[in-house]
């Protein structure tokens, strides 16, 4: 028996990374290829026509699981229903802008944004906060939409952790799906915490630790981490854009994850809220290795800290922690 249409709200659906996103999800990419799906866009009036030109596209593509589009600037019609939303909108910080400038502005979008989701989404729907800082509007959504249960609001680390998949494929010449239990830990910014210390690589012989296989702490230790860490400022000089297509991509994954479970044996990085796991304070929407089976998520538990990755951990902890105190300021 076919499958019912799952409905897809994407916020700022007429942006870079909305573009990117919303041909992958009618395409199957996001929910598999048997599941049709109905996407629900969103965007700012100014961006109307925009929007409307992405909608005529996806109707030009004839997506055989694309069952429908509401394409709206209304937060109330773009929530209605939705099994899944993912956050895309929001405000970015600009030149000679201060953080609790651009703070104020996501509080206000997601303070409505999560109220429309608590009212109109259909039961035990899940979200992805992408837009940035994301970790921190995640839990605002959660602030306002108090009737989402907290398991079901997460935000998007799975960008970094696959650019720290990519960077250890290309450092041992070895085939990205070949490696597998990266971490990213904390938080979406340049203070996460990219961890290879359980990380492996399928090689001839068996799964190797990718500590063992690279033979270079002092890389492991700084360049990679650095590298993870700056990726996104990285493509912004080189593209004069923000990295879009591999944001839709990480997005994608993290929902079909999340959804349809994580390979036996497999972890992935998400940001959801902690429940003090790691010695990571509760409250704080954070990055932990999960692993996902019938459509829900668990940290795993019982890895082993050094005293270098526990100051990086705590490093970022902090940095949330001062976020969530900014976010809450501004909440008045």
């Amino acid at each position: 028996m076919a499958k019912q249409p799952a409905r897809i709200l994407v916020t700022g659906a007429a942006g870079q990374i909305g573009y990117a996103l919303v041909p992958m999800i009618a395409r199957g990419i996001m929910l598999g290829a048997d599941q049709p799906v109905i996407l629900h866009l969103l965007d700012i009036p100014p961006a109307a026509e925009a929007l409307n030109g992405v909608k005529m596209e996806l109707v030009d593509a004839a997506f055989p699981l694309l069952k429908g589009v509401v394409a709206t600037t209304d937060v109330v019609e773009a929530c209605t229903g939705v099994n899944i939303a993912v956050m895309v909108g929001g405000f970015p910080r600009k030149e000679g802008m201060e953080r609790k400038d651009v703070m104020t502005k996501n509080v206000s979008i997601y303070r409505s944004q999560a109220s429309a989701l608590e009212k109109h989404a259909a039961p035990n729907c899940k979200v992805l906060v992408v837009a940035n800082p994301a970790n921190t509007n995640a839990l605002i959504l959660k602030e306002f939409a108090p009737s989402i249960p907290e398991k079901n609001i997460t935000c998007l680390t799975r960008l970094d952790h696959n650019r720290a998949l990519g960077q250890v494929s290309e450092r041992l010449n070895v085939q990205v799906s070949d490696v597998k239990n990266v971490i990213i830990w904390g938080n979406h910014s340049s203070s996460q915490y990219p961890d290879v210390n359980h990380a492996t690589v399928k090689t001839p012989s068996g799964e190797k630790g990718v500590r063992e296989l690279v033979a270079d702490d002092a890389w492991l230790n700084g360049e990679f981490i650095s590298t993870v860490q700056q990726r996104g400022a990285a493509i912004i000089k080189a593209r004069k854009l923000s990295s879009a297509l591999s944001a839709a991509s990480s997005a994608c994954d993290h929902i079909r994850d999340w959804v349809l479970g994580t390979p036996e044996g497999t972890w992935v990085s998400m940001g959801v809220y902690s429940d003090g796991s790691y010695d990571v304070p509760p409250g704080l929407i954070f990055s932990f290795p999960v692993t996902c089976q019938h459509g829900e998520w668990k940290i795993v538990q019982g890895l082993s800290i050094d005293e270098f990755s526990r100051k990086k951990l705590n490093a970022t902890a902090e940095e949330l922690g001062e976020e969530k105190a900014l976010a809450y300021s501004c909440l008045s």
